[in-house]
Order: C-alpha cells, then sequence, then structure tokens
C-alpha cells in the first residue's frame, strides 16, 4: 500500500524540541546516519574484501578492508600495535593507541601502505593528505579484550554476560574527517551520492573497523592456540559493536552548524508528523510496533551506568518502557489517527526520555513513509550566509522576541546565568569550558551562547531608531554575529538550541547526546558531565553478511534475549 507523505499535523514546535533536556534525551532512529549508510549498502549492492591482513601473534601489523561501489572503492587501512597497558588513554592528549586507521579513497598499493603506516598511527603527529576520507584511532577495552581472546584459545564462547556488560572489543577515541588533520575536506567527496547524507564517510570507517577487530580477535586467539582456538559464535558476535568517547571537543558543533542541525531535527520532526497523521494504521504495522517497544524494553534493562545524571534517566526509560508495553496491549489501535492517539498518549504520560524513544518506534514500521528524508539531511555550508540588511527592524526586532522569547526572560547579570565560558585549549586547539567567576579564561570567550547574545542585541534593538538591519548594525556591529544568526533562525526553525549553553545548570553531555543520537549510538554511558561513552553499530550486521541480512532491524535486541 503506498503511504501519503503529506502530514496533516504539524510538525512540534521548537520551543518544545529544542531545549537541553529533550535533546539529552534522543535515540537512534530510522534516519540516524548509520542506518542511512547500511539501507545504501544493501540497497546497491556494495562487495566488500579483506585485500590484506598481515599481522602478527602479538597483533601487530596492518590489514586492508575494501568496500566497492557503484563507482568508487574505499578502503580501510588498519594499523595494529602491541601496545603497553599503561600508555592506554581515552584522552585526546594520547599519544599512541591499540589501533590507527584510515579510510581510503580508491585502494591503495604497497607503496601507498608504507606511506600510511609512516604516518597514521602519529595521528596529529603525522602527515595525511587527501587520499585519506577520514583518520581514527582505537583502543582495546581493558576489561574485554583479553578474555575474549583467552576463552576463543582455549575452544570456549566468551562469557555472555562479560560481553554484555561492555559490549565492544575496541573504543574509538576519535573519528576524524572533513579535512581534519589534513584529510580530504568534504568538498572531494560531497558530490558523490554515497556521501551526500551526514557523516557517512566515517559512519563507513566504523563499519569496517568493526569488522577489523573481530577478525583481530579471533586471529589473536588462532595464534595462541592453532589447535583448540574456536571463533565466536555468530549470534554472539553480533553482539559486538565499537565504542566510542566522546567528550567537550564535539560539543560545540550544532551551534556552530545551524543550518545542519536544523536539517536534521526538521527531518525527524517532520517523521513524527507524518506517521501522526495517518488515518489509520497500515496492516501489520501495529504488531510492529508492538514488538518493537518489548525490544525497547529490553534494550533499557540491558543498558547500564554508573553516573548518577544517566541512573536517574535509565530509571525513567525503564518505568516509560513498561508503562508503553502494558499500554500498547491494551491499546485498540484499529481507530482513527491512531499513531496521533499513542503520541498524545505518550506525551501525557511518558519522561523525556520515554517520549524521544516513541519518536524512534514510531518511525519502525514506516521507512516508506519517512526513509526520503534522510536526503534532506545535508547543508551546503560553503556559501556565505549574508545578513539581510534591507530587512525592516521592526520586523527583524519580531524574529528576534519569537526566536529568543526564553532568553529574555533571563537575568544575564546574574552569576549563575552565565557561570561558563568556551575557550579553545591552547594545547590541542579544541574547544574547553572553563568557570568564569574562577579561572582567567573570559577574554578567550567563543561566541557559543547565542541566547545571552540575543538579550544583548534586543536590549539595543528597544532603544534604536534605526529603520533597517543595515542601519542597526552600523550603529551597533558588535551584534553582526547574533544578527546572522536570528535570521538564519527565521528561516531554519529549528536552527538555534532554545536554552542557556553558558549557565551554572549546562550539561555538555546533553550537546554530545543529540549529536551522537543521530550518528545511531546507543547506551550513552557518561563518565562526567562532560564526556560520555558510546557503543555503535551493536547487533549490526558484518560487512559479509550484509547481502543477506537486513540493513534495518539490528538496533533493538531480539526479543527472545528477555529469557536469557
Amino acid at each position: 500500500m503506498t503511504q501519503p507523505r503529506t502530514a496533516t499535523i504539524a510538525p512540534r514546535d521548537p520551543n518544545t524540541v529544542m531545549t537541553l533536556a529533550r535533546m539529552g534525551s534522543f535515540h537512534q532512529c530510522r534516519l540516524s546516519f548509520m542506518r542511512v549508510l547500511l539501507r545504501r549498502l544493501k540497497a546497491e549492492n556494495w562487495r566488500f574484501e579483506r585485500r590484506a591482513f598481515e599481522v602478527d601473534a602479538k597483533g601487530v601489523g596492518h590489514a586492508v578492508y575494501t568496500a566497492h561501489g557503484p563507482d568508487h572503492s574505499y578502503s580501510l587501512v588498519a594499523f595494529a600495535n602491541d601496545l603497553p597497558p599503561e600508555k592506554r588513554s581515552d584522552r585526546v592528549i594520547a599519544t599512541e593507541w591499540d589501533a590507527t586507521f584510515t579510510l581510503y579513497d580508491g585502494i591503495p598499493d604497497a607503496g601507498e601502505i608504507e606511506r600510511l603506516r609512516a604516518n597514521i598511527p602519529l595521528q596529529e603527529a603525522g602527515r595525511v593528505d587527501d587520499n585519506s576520507l577520514s583518520v581514527s584511532r582505537a583502543n582495546r577495552s581493558v576489561r574485554l579484550w583479553d578474555h575474549v581472546v583467552e576463552a576463543l584459545a582455549a575452544g570456549q564462547q566468551p562469557e555472555e554476560a562479560r560481553v554484555a556488560d561492555v559490549g565492544y572489543l575496541m573504543r574509538t577515541t576519535a573519528v576524524y574527517g572533513s579535512g581534519k588533520l589534513g584529510a580530504a575536506d568534504r568538498e572531494k567527496t560531497a558530490h558523490r551520492p554515497e556521501f551526500h547524507a551526514p557523516f557517512q564517510i566515517e559512519m563507513l570507517s566504523v563499519f569496517l573497523t568493526r569488522a577489523f577487530v573481530m577478525d583481530l580477535v579471533e586471529h589473536m586467539a588462532r595464534m595462541r592456540a592453532p589447535d583448540s582456538a574456536v571463533p565466536l559464535a555468530p549470534a554472539l558476535r553480533r553482539r559486538f559493536g565499537i565504542g566510542n568517547s566522546t567528550g567537550l571537543g564535539m560539543a560545540p558543533y550544532l551551534i556552530n552548524h545551524p543550518v545542519l542541525l536544523n536539517n536534521w531535527i526538521a527531518a525527524r520532526e517532520e517523521a513524527l508528523a507524518r506517521v501522526r497523521s495517518l488515518p489509520s494504521a497500515l496492516p501489520g504495522t501495529a504488531e510492529v510496533v508492538r514488538s518493537f517497544a518489548r525490544r525497547a524494553q529490553i534494550n533499557a534493562q540491558d543498558w547500564h551506568s554508573e553516573h548518577p545524571i544517566q541512573q536517574r534517566k535509565l530509571e525513567d526509560l525503564r518505568r516509560d518502557m513498561a508503562a508503553l508495553v502494558s499500554n500498547l496491549n491494551a491499546a485498540d489501535l484499529t481507530g482513527a489517527q491512531p499513531w496521533n492517539a499513542l503520541w498524545q498518549w505518550g506525551e501525557a504520560n511518558l519522561t523525556l526520555e520515554g517520549q524521544e524513544q516513541l519518536v524512534s518506534l514510531l518511525l519502525e514500521p514506516h521507512g516508506e513513509l519517512v526513509d526520503d528524508l534522510a536526503d534532506a539531511m545535508a547543508a551546503d555550508e560553503t556559501a556565505p550566509t549574508r545578513i539581510d540588511g534591507t530587512m525592516p527592524l521592526a520586523q527583524f526586532r519580531a524574529h528576534v522576541e519569537d526566536i529568543y522569547a526564553w532568553a529574555l526572560t533571563i537575568d544575564w547579570t546574574a552569576q549563575a546565568a552565565q557561570e561558563n565560558v568556551w575557550y579553545t585549549s591552547e594545547e590541542k586547539l579544541e574547544p574547553r569550558l572553563g568557570d568564569r567567576f574562577a579561572e582567567p579564561v573570559e577574554p578567550y570567550e567563543l561566541p557559543l551562547c547565542p541566547g545571552r547574545d540575543a538579550a544583548r542585541m534586543h536590549a539595543d534593538l528597544l532603544a534604536s531608531d534605526a529603520g533597517t538591519v543595515a542601519r542597526f548594525l552600523m550603529d551597533h556591529p558588535e551584534h553582526r554575529h547574533i544578527a546572522r544568526r536570528a535570521q538564519i533562525a527565521a528561516r531554519f526553525p529549528y536552527a538555534e538550541i532554545r536554552d542557556n549553553t553558558i549557565g551554572a545548570g549546562l550539561l555538555p553531555i546533553d550537546l554530545l547526546r543529540a549529536k551522537l543520537a543521530f550518528f545511531g549510538a546507543v547506551h550513552f554511558d557518561p563518565r562526567s558531565d562532560r564526556w560520555v561513552r558510546i557503543n555503535m553499530y551493536q547487533h549490526a550486521p558484518f560487512p559479509a553478511d550484509l547481502a543477506e541480512g537486513d540493513a534495518d532491524d539490528w538496533t533493538f535486541p531480539p526479543v527472545e534475549e528477555a529469557a536469557q
């Protein structure tokens, strides 16, 4: 049955969606970038091969995994290292890692492999050219790697409880692309269909990295005990993802890319509106939603964290999923607009965690209705965004008062309202957060608080007799940056975070989770309010399985795991 794509129910209000607390409760969904990538790889019949695997018994060497698409081939070149435990660190200042990688544009020959070997393991200290599309590094899980090697070498499978507790064998500490460290700028590949959607290069790199990691752990077990070693059982193998540690350096991204942020959120909100607008449940979709709700309940039980903030959120999510499953078991989904009725129930009965999980669940059986929205999630940020100086000042002020209404109610002279300062670290040239009143960082402040800046501009707008934006900015050039943002947000409703990004209550992990959820990450585990560990591609098919496997139905554990 063809599903209508016109939403009769409007997307949610930006004032509802764009708060930090809600954005810090986002979950992966059909429009997440890992899922967009795997759907394309399967639909276009991409072919994968392991072209090289020259690794010794200590796990030192290199491997090449190549993905062949309709028009281009891309090779993950991996360099494995035998890193002493005392040198293993997730911090950005680390200089050695258990493995380093580059996603190479094409297929490298022997000479290129040697050039890469001399540079990629050095990361920032190396020399990377635009044949590299991404550069990354990863460390073994201290809790799990040796256990898995020892179990497989002894002819046994690793303990499922330990696998479930960690969920990955290696954890990336950075996956750099888009010109970072000298890698290719996005402009080189943005015209290629496979990389039109955001972060597809990075997602492909991690997808191939997972295949390498699993091959490496089995290889080391075989080298240790060739007569007794066994491979991982296929079902257990799928339960390993790739971990990631992400910190403050990524937090300002969403503020610095307002149009891109709008396009991500707008696609997701339009998808939800389309599903809510359906006049009736399409055949089979009710049971699919019920099934995914049960799987989401299992996922919430499997998701653990030692951080008190996340523990409270998990308590909320587990209660929410139990309530949702109970409601769905009793709900009549045969009436008019059943998904809108379910959504309205969720708004009244679920916390932010549960509501945002419900967004994902409602999209699951409606791929034909929503998957096309992934094509609108990119943004051309190469063209300068010009200020419209001809705009009447009264119209401009009305935009500011609409977009930043929340900010105009805050006393920005209060210490708690402006406690934090975003600045750039001299050592690593990455964003950091300091206390305005305890550290001498204010002179280095980055413009990462649009709300405060809009409030300051608004005070001058009220006192101005200028007729146009141009005239106003001639009198107040200090407001050019926020005037530009306000005009962008007037055209792109989800471009601006409608919350205080420098207040005492700021949790940078909310910004991190919002971005990582769009990547497709799961099991967010904050280690503080400023950095978080996640899992990527857990339960996903491996490259060799993709042709026969499901490119979409892997993001929640199967229902049968509830009995384990």
